[in-house]
C-alpha cells in the first residue's frame, strides 16, 4: 500500500479530523482563509511522502476527502496554501507539514530547525519573510486510530462534589521513580494501573486524580538548547491526542484501560487542560499546525496590527474564542475526553482567557453559555483557574453556576496565617468556612472553592516550610523565573539542616497546613508527593525540570511514613465527620436550638466584635456543631453529627485554651494534636468542658470531639 497511489472519493465535511469507519478513513479540515489544501500520506515510519492528495471538495469551510483502501495507522499531515500576509493575520505557507488540530493520535518528536519557521529567521524584515524550506522530515505526524475499546461495564464514579478528595498528579513524576512499578511501565499511563499506585491512592483515601496536562505538547526549543524539557505540559499542539511520551505501548487504548483501571478503583480522572493559547507562540513561533491552517481565524490578532497577538497568557498568544470553529474545537475536544475517553472533568488552565469576547473578562461569555447548555459537558465537574494576566484577570469568585475554583485567596490565607502573620484571624474564619464572600452571592455553595496549600506551581509542601526564597538556579534564568512572594518560612534555616529542633518544626507545620486543609469546608486538593515529604530543593516553577528535581523519590525515611499515616487519618476523618464537608454555609445562627458554628476566644467565650480586629490575635477556636446539621442524604434522611472543636495556634508560645460547654456532652475527646502525631489515637483523653483548659502548644492544631468520659482517661 506505500508504494501505490491510494484512491480518492469525495467523502463529508463532518466529522472534523480523521475518522475510521470500518471501510476508509475520511479526513476534513477547517480553513476560513485557505485557497488550496493537500493531504500528506507518509511511510509507517513517517520519514517519507508517500502522496499528496488535493482536497478539492469544500463544505461550509471545511475542506474534505474519503479514502477507501486507508487503514488506521496510516500518517499524515497537511499542506494549506494562501495568502503569506502577515501584516493582514494570514500565515499561510505550504512548505509547511501542519498536524490536524483533530488529530486522535501525534506520532514522533519535533526536530528542531530553522525550517519549522514560516519566515527566514535572520532576515532583516524577520517574519515579514517567507521561508521555502519543507519541513516534514523534522516534524511529528498525525496518526489515524482506531478508536474500538472493550469499556465493559466502566461507569463514572459521579462522587458528589462535597465529597471529592483531589489529589494532583504529574502521569512521568509520580512513578518515574517507583520501585514497585515496572521499569518499563515507570513514568506512564500504564504505570498509574499497577497495583502499588492504586493502592497508595485507596489507602490516601482521594477520591479524584487531576492529572496534569496529557494533551498533546512539545518542547520549547530554548530549553532542549539548554538541555532542559517542557516538564509540565502547558503548551498543547494537540487537543484530541494523549501526549506519547506517557505511553507505554504508544497507542491510544492505553489511556483508556487507566481510566477504566482508576473508575474500577472509585477513583474520578480529571484532566487539566490548557485550551487559551498553544504552542506556536507569538509572531516569531515556528508554524506547526494552527497559524498554517488559518491564523486569523485560529489566533486572536490585534485590531489595528494583524501581525501580532493579543496575549492574556504570557505563552505569545490567545485562541480566538470570538469564532465559532474555535468554540467548537474546544467543544468537539471537551466532548471526546468525556465521551470517547470516559474523563470524568476538566480543570480549565488560566480560564479567564476563554471568557474574553472582547478584551474585558465576560462572565457570562459564549463558552460558559455553551458548556452551561451541553448536555454531556454540564454534568462533569468544571474546575476554573480563576487567572490569567491580562487585564482584570484575576477572577476568583466570578465563574458561574456549575464551576468550582483554585482559590488561591486560600492559599494565601492559610499560608500567611501559619507563617505568623498578625490581623489573619478574620480572613482565616472565612477561608475555613468555604469562603462564602467569594461564591455566596452567586447561589454557589461551599464546594465552589477548590481549597488548596501548594499545587505544582511553587513551592511544594516539603518546601514552603524549608526555604524563604526560591532556588530557580536549575532552570538557568538567572532565577529570575517563578514567584518572589511565596509566604513561606524556613523555620530558622534555609533548605536542608541536621537541627533536630528545626526538622521537628517543619515536620509539625506541613501536620499544620494538612490538618487545615482537610478540615476547611469547600473541596481539598492536595499535591502528589506532599504526604511523603518531597521537595525540589527550593525550586518554585519546575516547569523544564524533567529529573529528579521533579520527580517524586519513593525511598521514603521513617518521617516520610509518618506523614503519610497522618494524612490517611486526617482524610478518614473528613469522611467520617459530615460537618467538615458540608452542602451549605453555616449560618451562624440556631437551629434546633442551638448554633451551628460558634468561634471562641482562648477565654472559652464566643468571640466579640472587638476581638476579630484584634491585630495579633494568633489564637482562635470554632466549634462545629454537628447536631445543628440542617441537611439530608441522597434518600432525603436529616444528617447528623458529633460537635467537633477545633483550636489553631500560630503563635510561637503556648496558649491555654479553656474549652467550652458542650450543649449535649461534659467532655472533648482529643481526637488529633498536631504537635505530636503519634499516641493520641492509642490514648484517650478527655477534657471537661467549661473547666479544663487545654495546653494548645506553639504552632499548632487540636481537634476535639464532644464525648461521654472513659473515666481511665480523664484528664
Amino acid at each position: 500500500m506505500a508504494q501505490r497511489t491510494l484512491a480518492v472519493w469525495s467523502g463529508k465535511s463532518y466529522p472534523l479530523g480523521a475518522t475510521w469507519d470500518g471501510e476508509g478513513v475520511n479526513f476534513a479540515l477547517f480553513s476560513e482563509n485557505a485557497q488550496r489544501v493537500e493531504l500528506c500520506l507518509f511511510d509507517p515510519r513517517g520519514r517519507r511522502e508517500l502522496q499528496r492528495i488535493n482536497l478539492r471538495d469544500r463544505v461550509d469551510q471545511v475542506w474534505h476527502c474519503y479514502l477507501p483502501e486507508a487503514r488506521p495507522g496510516l500518517l499524515y499531515g497537511y499542506r494549506v496554501y494562501g495568502p503569506y500576509a502577515p501584516e493582514q493575520g494570514h500565515r499561510f505557507n505550504p512548505y509547511k507539514l501542519l498536524l490536524d488540530p483533530y488529530a486522535k493520535a501525534i506520532d514522533g518528536t519535533l526536530r528542531w530547525s530553522d525550517a519549522h519557521f514560516g519566515y527566514r529567521i535572520g532576515h532583516h524584515k524577520a517574519d515579514l519573510s517567507f521561508d521555502r524550506r519543507n519541513d516534514a522530515a523534522g516534524m511529528p505526524k498525525c496518526r489515524v486510530i482506531d478508536p474500538a475499546f472493550t469499556w465493559g461495564d466502566d461507569r463514572p464514579p459521579r462522587t458528589p462534589w462535597h465529597e471529592t478528595i483531589i489529589y494532583e498528579v504529574h502521569v512521568k513524576g509520580f512513578t518515574q521513580r517507583h520501585p514497585d512499578v515496572p521499569p518499563p511501565l515507570r513514568g506512564t499511563y500504564a504505570g498509574l494501573t499497577t497495583a502499588a499506585v492504586i493502592d497508595h491512592f485507596k489507602r490516601l483515601g482521594v477520591t479524584a486524580v487531576e492529572l496534569m496536562p496529557v494533551h498533546a505538547f512539545l518542547d520549547d526549543r530554548y530549553l532542549i538548547e539548554k538541555g532542559l524539557r517542557n516538564y509540565w505540559g502547558y503548551n498543547s499542539i494537540g487537543f484530541f491526542a494523549p501526549e506519547a511520551r506517557y505511553s507505554a505501548s504508544g497507542l491510544v487504548r492505553e489511556f483508556k484501560t487507566m481510566v477504566k483501571t482508576l473508575h474500577s478503583a472509585g477513583i474520578e480522572v480529571i484532566l487539566d487542560v490548557v485550551y487559551n493559547h498553544t504552542f506556536e507562540g507569538n509572531h516569531l513561533g515556528p508554524t506547526l499546525s494552527f497559524r498554517g491552517i488559518d491564523n486569523r481565524a485560529y489566533y486572536r490578532v490585534l485590531p489595528n496590527d494583524a501581525r501580532h497577538y493579543m496575549d492574556y497568557t504570557g505563552c505569545g498568544n490567545s485562541l480566538n474564542m470570538m469564532h465559532p470553529r474555535v468554540l467548537q474545537l474546544i467543544m468537539d475536544s471537551l466532548r471526546y475526553w468525556v465521551q470517547e475517553m470516559h474523563v470524568d472533568g476538566f480543570r480549565f488552565d488560566l480560564a479567564p482567557a476563554l471568557a474574553r469576547e472582547l478584551h474585558e473578562v465576560d462572565r457570562l461569555g459564549a463558552f460558559f453559555d455553551i458548556i452551561h447548555q451541553d448536555p454531556v459537558l454540564s454534568q462533569v465537574k468544571l474546575i476554573a483557574e480563576p487567572w490569567d494576566i491580562g487585564e482584570g484577570g484575576y477572577q476568583v469568585g466570578n465563574f458561574p453556576v456549575g464551576w468550582a475554583e483554585w482559590n488561591g485567596k486560600y492559599r494565601d490565607s492559610i499560608r500567611a496565617y501559619w507563617k505568623g502573620d498578625g490581623g489573619m484571624i478574620g480572613e482565616l474564619a472565612t477561608r475555613l468556612t468555604g469562603s462564602s464572600d467569594l461564591y455566596a452571592w452567586s447561589g454557589r455553595l461551599p464546594y465552589a472553592s477548590v481549597n488548596f496549600v501548594t499545587c505544582h506551581d511553587g513551592f511544594t509542601l516539603q518546601d514552603l516550610v524549608s526555604y524563604d526564597h526560591k532556588h530557580n538556579e536549575a532552570n538557568q534564568e538567572d532565577n529570575r523565573d517563578g514567584h518572589n512572594d511565596n509566604l513561606s518560612w524556613n523555620c530558622g534555616v534555609e533548605g536542608p539542616t541536621d537541627d533536630v529542633s528545626i526538622k521537628s518544626l517543619r515536620q509539625q507545620q506541613k501536620r499544620n497546613f494538612l490538618a487545615t486543609l482537610f478540615f476547611s469546608q469547600g473541596i481539598p486538593m492536595l499535591l502528589a508527593g506532599d504526604e511523603m515529604g518531597h521537595t525540589q530543593g527550593g525550586n518554585n516553577n519546575s516547569y523544564c525540570q524533567d529529573n529528579e528535581v521533579s520527580w517524586i523519590d519513593w525511598d521514603l525515611s521513617e518521617h516520610d511514613r509518618e506523614l503519610i499515616n497522618f494524612v490517611q487519618r486526617l482524610v478518614a476523618l473528613r469522611k467520617n465527620h459530615p460537618v467538615f464537608r458540608r452542602k451549605r454555609y453555616f449560618q451562624g445562627r440556631s437551629i434546633r436550638g442551638f448554633k451551628d458554628i460558634v468561634w471562641l476566644a482562648p477565654e472559652g467565650k464566643e468571640m466579640t466584635d472587638q476581638e476579630w480586629h484584634h491585630t495579633f490575635a494568633p489564637s482562635l477556636g470554632v466549634l462545629l456543631v454537628g447536631s445543628a446539621l440542617d441537611e439530608h442524604d441522597e434518600r432525603h434522611r436529616p444528617i447528623r453529627d458529633d460537635n467537633m472543636l477545633l483550636l489553631l495556634n500560630a503563635h510561637h508560645e503556648a496558649i491555654p485554651f479553656r474549652l467550652p460547654k458542650d450543649p449535649l456532652f461534659s467532655h472533648w475527646l482529643v481526637l488529633l494534636d498536631t504537635v505530636d502525631d503519634s499516641g493520641w489515637e492509642s490514648e484517650a483523653r478527655y477534657f471537661l468542658g467549661g473547666e479544663s483548659s487545654y495546653p494548645l502548644a506553639p504552632r499548632s492544631l487540636a481537634l476535639f470531639k464532644a464525648a461521654r468520659p472513659i473515666k481511665a482517661h480523664l484528664v
